[in-house]
Parts: C-alpha cells; sequence; structure tokens
C-alpha cells in the first residue's frame, strides 16, 4: 500500500507542479474544475444518488455557476452596456415624446457602474469558512452526535454543491490573484501535513484522535500536521523575508489552514463510513478515489485564500498609510 501511495504520488506531484507553474490561468481553472467534477461523481456515489441522470444533473449543477463564475467579469461587462444603452435609449425615447420631467431627472440619474462590484465573490469565502469551522467544532466536541447525524440525500447534495464549488473558486482565485508561488506553497503545505501526519502517527501514534470517526488517525499524528504546517509557515518567511508582523501572519495562518484541513479529513471521513465505504473510489492506486485525494485541500482552499487576502490587504493598507505620511 504505501509503495502503491509512493508511486502515485511520484506521478502526480510532478503534473501539479507543472500545472501550477505553467498552465495559463484558463487551463488551470479548466484542469481544476475537471478534477472537482470527478470529486463530484464520487460524492453522489457516497450520498446514494444512484440514477445515472441525477448524477449527471449534479454535475450540470456545478458546471453552470462554474462557467458563470469563470465568465464573471465578462458579464458584468455585458451587463454594463445594457444598463448603458437601456438608459439611453430610455431617455431618449422620454425626450422624443416630451416628458420633460423624466428626462431631466434621467440627466441627473447617476447608476452606479456595476464592473466596480467585480470584487464581490471575496464575499462569497465568508459562509465557506464559516461552514468549515463549525464542522471542525461539531467534530471535535461531538463526534459520534456528527457520526449519527443523519440528512436527506438533497441536503447532502448540497453541501458537496457548496463545498466543492467554495475549494474550485478559491483555489482558482489564489492561483490568478496571488500567483503560482503562493498556489505552490498551500498545496506544499497540505501534502507536507499530510505526510508528517501519517508517518509520525506510525511512529508515535497511540492515543487517537477521534476513534469513532477513523480510528487511524492519531493525536500523535494531529500534532505532527500541525508542527509540519508550522516549519512550512516559518520557512517562507525565511526564504522571502518577509517582516516579522507579516511573518506572524503567515505561520498562524500555515498552522490554522492545516488544523482545519485535519477536521475536513474527518468531515470526508465521516461521510464514508455513513455510506459504509472505506474510500471514495479506485481510480488512484494507493490513495483510493480523488475526495480520498483532495478531501484536505476542499477545507482548507477557503480558509487558507481568505487568510492570504486579509494579509495582502493589511500590507497594502500599511504601505498606503505610509507612503500618504
Amino acid at each position: 500500500m504505501l509503495l502503491q501511495r509512493v508511486i502515485t504520488a511520484a506521478i502526480l506531484v510532478p503534473l501539479v507542479v507543472l500545472a501550477v507553474f505553467q498552465l495559463p490561468g484558463e487551463y488551470f481553472t479548466l484542469v481544476f474544475g475537471i478534477i472537482i467534477l470527478m470529486a463530484a461523481w464520487e460524492w453522489t456515489h457516497l450520498i446514494g444518488i444512484n440514477p445515472p441522470y441525477k448524477k449527471y444533473l449534479f454535475l450540470l449543477s456545478l458546471i453552470v455557476p462554474m462557467l458563470w463564475l469563470h465568465f464573471w467579469t465578462q458579464f458584468l461587462e455585458g451587463l454594463q452596456y445594457v444598463i448603458e444603452t437601456g438608459q439611453q435609449d430610455i431617455y431618449q425615447y422620454v425626450k422624443k415624446v416630451g416628458w420633460t420631467s423624466i428626462s431631466t431627472f434621467m440627466e441627473y440619474l447617476n447608476i452606479p457602474d456595476v464592473r466596480l462590484y467585480s470584487g464581490v465573490l471575496e464575499w462569497f469565502v465568508i459562509p465557506a469558512v464559516i461552514f468549515w469551522v463549525l464542522v471542525m467544532i461539531l467534530i471535535k466536541h461531538s463526534p459520534t452526535g456528527v457520526l449519527q447525524l443523519e440528512l436527506k440525500p438533497r441536503n447532502k447534495a448540497l453541501i458537496g454543491w457548496f463545498i466543492l464549488l467554495s475549494a474550485w473558486l478559491f483555489l482558482v482565485r489564489l492561483r490568478i490573484l496571488y500567483g503560482a508561488e503562493m498556489t505552490m506553497y498551500f498545496l506544499v503545505l497540505i501534502w507536507a501535513a499530510d505526510i508528517a501526519a501519517y508517518f509520525v502517527g506510525k511512529k508515535f501514534g497511540k492515543a487517537k484522535l477521534a476513534p469513532e470517526i477513523s480510528p487511524g488517525k492519531t493525536m500523535a499524528g494531529f500534532y505532527g500536521a500541525l508542527v509540519a504546517g508550522l516549519v512550512c509557515g516559518v520557512l517562507l518567511c525565511l526564504i522571502y523575508g518577509f517582516p516579522l508582523m507579516n511573518a506572524s501572519d503567515v505561520v498562524l495562518l500555515s498552522i490554522l489552514t492545516v488544523l482545519i484541513s485535519i477536521f475536513g479529513d474527518l468531515f470526508f471521513s465521516v461521510v464514508k463510513r455513513q455510506s459504509g465505504v472505506k474510500e471514495s473510489g479506485s481510480i488512484l492506486p494507493g490513495h483510493g478515489g480523488i475526495l480520498d485525494r483532495i478531501d484536505s485541500l476542499i477545507a482548507a482552499t477557503p480558509f487558507f485564500y481568505a487568510g492570504i487576502y486579509l494579509i495582502y490587504r493589511i500590507i497594502e493598507d500599511a504601505q498606503a498609510t505610509g507612503a500618504a505620511g
């Protein structure tokens, strides 16, 4: 099993690195979108959606908003054109028929440029972060209760739609807005935590983290993953020479991201245990399915993106204040 995991990872890691650093934004968006759709197919199996047409409908429910979000800027451009054209047409008409009061009103009417609201997508990260924080709290304090929670398939489908779409959106935005290096750091962070948890848990693991949900996960592995997050954060700050204040933010974000990723892994373990399967699929030898490989990433992506967004805003505000002073 370990040998299979190593061989599969040895094949996949170079491909991922090439995708992050070499693919243009549109192709990276497409590739990760395909991965998410493959994970969505596995999700339908886990939650008991068996009719093929329902599976395809679930995929379609992801594809449509993916396309809309991908072409968000173009959508706003088109909407602004429609608004401006419509406003001009209405103004010319009311002026032509002699509705002076309306035409005068329209001369002073100032409709905001909708293109200025392109950043509204950033707000979508808030419900995703809240969801994963609540998952962490519930699993931590009531693992048995979470395991016994019974939801209807449509509610499970809605949860899957939400978390998969969020992961796709914010990993893509991380790559496009903050660059390939930051995206690669995030992936290395998750991988390092996963590897540390596995080997530290194997070597020193005795006390179980959540035996009701995942008997193989140990407290030693849990702390090993957190230490890996700390080390990754420190190394990143040393490599790029971040100031102390920003460095502390990056290190804290790295540790908290790993924390969320661990409970994200446990969340998917709950779903698999409820459906009576050990793995979400078998497409990746030694790793199981796509969901088995990216479960931690799905949970961690919105949280990491939100943290990077806030850190960059703090740096920009500090620079603006310094320039103004």
